[in-house]
């Protein structure tokens, strides 16, 4: 059968960016700045973002457009004969489906949260009201299973239309609207009075606050965030690699993934900075930032019944946008293994992940006393799995393919990295590819585990 390519360069970008896009740049980001004190994390965020992220996403993307192919059998069409680097190609599988086990459900918070905004559930609340929305969704096992739902649902149907009417077409616009959003509600936060200081705080690298924070978490925090903004290392990036066209070089497309993704988490910020500072709210708050802290930020500026209802739309597209790309990622895998049709792979794996996700909605309130992985719950379990041991592992799995000798081989790797026009890869990086880049991984790796 023909493999599907991508209608245009723009889709492509447009997509890869989708998917690397998602919770982790809209949520996790900013508040993992504002723990670690500001303009310094985000100075060792983009760095390593250059030197490690761009790297390995090239890798992947190769892989992907060498073969033609999903994880599985990319790996088997590139390794040597009796090898068995295409049994980590189950692991990516296996991965993306633990991936949406749990980002489904916390996507419906995202989509629940936009349709309450929109239809003025917050309008009046006092503070501890709006507090208590958040707990009261988790504690409703019927609401939650309600807006994940919805998400598979959408999902899989954008999907079984194929990659260009359903994936490319649906995500260009999303993406579109989102960055759409992301520069609306960014100018409307710098407006705020008092927010400058919030920009302040974020963008101007200050090492004493950094040194209170602890230089070494700062450095090392950046670096698990600059690793794991990408979705590397479950081929998810892979797939799109096996639909693209060869006109441009890897480490072209991999900068232009990079700026995009990064863009929006940066823009995050300026939306979420400003805003917090303009009303005295403490910004490395954790994970409430998003569900509590700033709802109360919402209801009590002018018009805010309008600005969360967009805030959280943005939130919904960011997250939304990785959904489905992962859950193309689990069509074109099971349309190469198995040999289904497009329509038959989206029904059967959009039946699994529904039942799959089960767990996650039910580990927020019927299952709530069910700890898994270091007394972790269920949704904090799965993302321990996929996050700190699965990522990390299968990134330095693609690392090694690319560059030993015993895989694919660095030539090879950099003879398709550099095939169309752009920037290429340098092949004096081999040395830093062999022995430092592997170094950088297995540190993140032992952290995620300690």
């Amino acid at each position: 059968m023909k493999r599907e390519r991508f209608q245009s360069r723009l889709g492509f970008l447009l997509v890869s960016a989708g998917c690397a896009v998602g919770i982790g740049n809209v949520w996790k980001f900013p508040y993992v700045t504002g723990e670690n004190g500001g303009g310094v994390f985000v100075l060792f965020y983009l760095l390593f973002l250059a030197v490690m992220g761009v790297p390995v996403l090239t890798m992947e993307l190769a892989v992907g457009r060498a073969s033609r192919r999903s994880a599985v059998q990319g790996y088997q069409a590139l390794q040597k004969p009796g090898s068995k680097w295409h049994i980590h190609g189950w692991f990516c599988v296996a991965g993306c489906c633990l991936l949406m086990m749990y980002y489904t459900t916390v996507s419906g918070w995202m989509l629940g949260y936009f349709f309450k905004f929109a239809g003025g559930v917050f309008d009046g609340l006092s503070a501890e009201a709006v507090e208590s929305v958040f707990p009261a969704m988790l504690a409703n096992p019927v609401e939650m299973t309600a807006w994940m739902v919805m998400t598979v649902l959408v999902g899989f149907l954008i999907c079984s239309f194929g990659l260009q009417k359903g994936l490319e077409r649906i995500t260009k616009w999303m993406m579109l609207g989102l960055l759409a959003l992301i520069a609306l509600l960014a100018v409307h936060s710098l407006t705020l009075p008092g927010g400058m200081e919030g920009v302040k705080f974020y963008l101007l690298p200050d090492f004493q606050r950094a040194a209170e924070a602890g230089l070494g978490h700062v450095i090392t925090a950046a670096m698990n965030q600059a690793f794991f903004t990408l979705s590397l290392g479950i081929a998810a990036m892979e797939v799109f690699g096996s639909y693209m066209k060869r006109d441009n070089t890897l480490t072209s497309e991999a900068v232009r993934i990079c700026l995009l993704d990064t863009f929006v988490a940066l823009m995050a910020g300026l939306i979420i900075f400003p805003a917090c500072f303009a009303f005295g709210v403490e910004p490395g708050q954790g994970p409430a930032l998003i569900f509590i802290i700033l709802p109360k930020v919402f209801v009590s500026m002018a018009g805010g019944r309008l600005w969360g209802a967009l805030f959280f739309l943005f939130m919904t597209f960011a997250s939304f946008s990785t959904v489905i790309a992962v859950f193309e990622n689990l069509q074109a895998n099971a349309i190469d293994n198995f040999g289904w049709t497009r329509k038959k792979a989206a029904l059967v794996n959009c039946v699994f992940i529904l039942i799959a996700s089960m767990p996650c909605v039910l580990g927020c309130n019927v299952w709530s006393n069910l700890h898994l992985i270091g007394g972790r719950d269920v949704l904090d379990s799965e993302d321990f799995i996929v996050s700190n041991l699965l990522l990390p592992l299968g990134s330095l799995v693609y690392l090694l393919f690319c560059v030993s000798k015993s895989g694919w081989g660095y030539d090879r790797y950099l003879e398709e990295a550099n095939t169309g026009e752009g920037i290429k890869m340098p092949r004096w990086l081999w040395p830093y590819f062999q022995f430092v880049l592997p170094v950088l991984v297995l540190i993140i790796l032992i952290q995620g585990l300690l």
